[in-house]
C-alpha cells in the first residue's frame, strides 16, 4: 500500500500571507498550500511581514513557494540572469522563513542563443545557489515546461542533462506539472499514460519528485500550450489523475492544484482529487 498524497492548492493571500493564505486554505479544503512570497510578474523583491511568515511555518500546514515566472537562468539577457539569481536566492531565504519544503521554480528557455550555452549559465549560476541552502532549508525544485519556444526542460527525459549540469544536488529535486508534461507529449490520458510517464520519471531522477502540479490541459497531448485546466474538464480526464496517485513515483507526494477559478472551482477540484485518491 503506497503512501497517502496530501492535496491541496496555490492559495490567494488577501489579508497576509498566513492570515490570507490559510483562511483560503480552510476554504477550499486544502492540506497543504502553496505561495508566492513576492511579486509573480516582476523583479520587486518583497520582505513580507515576519510576524506572517512566523504564523506560515508554526501552522502545521505543508507549504511550498513558487518563484517569480520571469526567472530564467538561461537567458542569454545579462540582467534577466543577474535577476533571477537575486530572486531565486531572496526566495529561498524567505521560504526557509516560512518553514517551506521546497521553492519551485520554471527551467527556463536558452531564448535566442544555443542551448549548449544557456546549460552552461545554469551551472554556473543555478549550482552556487544550491551549495547556499542549508540542510533544513527548502529544496529548489525544477518544474519542466510545456515544450513551447527554446524550453530547456519539457519531457521528463529532459530532466536528465538539466539534473547532470547541476551534478544532482542533494537539494534539488522535481515538480511535474500534469498539464506541462501532457503539452510536451507526455500522453497521460492513454490508459498506461501515467504508468510511462512516472517510470520514465523515475528512470532519469529516482527520488526527485517533490510536488505535483494537478492540473487539466484545455489542449490535445502535445501541444505545447500551457493552458490549464479545472481536474477532469480537459483533455487529460480525471482519470489519470487517479492512476498517478496509485503509482509508487508518487507515493506520498504533495499534489497542488492551479486550476482556473477561485474559491468555489478550486473547492470542486479538490474534493474531487480525495475522491479519486479514494477517500
Amino acid at each position: 500500500m503506497t503512501a497517502s498524497n496530501l492535496i491541496g492548492g496555490h492559495v490567494f493571500v488577501a489579508g497576509g500571507l498566513a492570515t490570507g493564505g490559510l483562511r483560503y486554505a480552510a476554504d477550499i479544503g486544502a492540506e497543504m498550500i502553496q505561495v508566492f512570497v513576492t511579486n509573480p510578474r516582476g523583479w520587486a523583491l518583497s520582505e513580507g511581514n515576519p510576524a506572517e511568515d512566523a504564523k506560515l511555518g508554526e501552522s502545521g500546514v505543508p507549504v511550498f513557494v513558487h518563484a517569480n515566472y520571469l526567472v530564467n537562468f538561461g537567458s542569454p539577457t545579462r540582467a534577466t540572469l543577474e535577476n533571477s539569481v537575486a530572486v531565486i536566492r531572496h526566495t529561498l531565504r524567505r521560504g526557509a522563513q516560512t518553514g517551506a519544503l521546497g521553492v519551485v521554480v520554471h527551467t527556463g528557455s536558452a531564448v535566442s542563443q544555443p542551448r549548449e550555452d544557456a546549460m552552461r549559465q545554469i551551472r554556473e549560476h543555478l549550482l552556487p545557489l544550491l551549495d547556499e541552502i542549508p540542510d533544513d532549508g527548502p529544496d529548489l525544485l525544477l518544474e519542466p515546461m510545456a515544450g513551447q519556444g527554446q524550453m530547456l526542460c519539457a519531457t521528463v527525459q529532459d530532466l536528465g542533462p538539466y539534473l547532470d549540469a547541476l551534478d544532482f544536488h542533494p537539494k534539488v529535486g522535481v515538480c511535474l506539472d500534469t498539464c506541462h508534461a501532457f503539452s510536451a507529449g507526455h500522453d497521460l490520458a492513454a490508459p498506461d499514460g501515467v504508468r510511462l510517464t512516472l517510470d520514465a520519471l523515475h528512470g532519469v531522477a529516482p527520488g526527485r519528485l517533490k510536488l505535483i502540479h494537478a492540473n487539466d490541459s484545455k489542449d490535445t497531448c502535445g501541444s505545447k500550450r500551457d493552458r490549464h485546466e479545472n481536474i477532469g474538464a480537459g483533455h487529460i480526464g480525471a482519470q489519470a489523475f487517479g492512476d498517478l496517485m496509485r503509482h509508487p513515483v508518487a507515493a506520498g507526494v504533495p499534489i497542488c492544484i492551479e486550476t482556473p477559478g477561485k474559491a468555489e472551482k478550486h473547492r470542486e477540484d479538490i474534493e474531487l482529487l480525495k475522491k479519486l485518491r479514494g477517500d
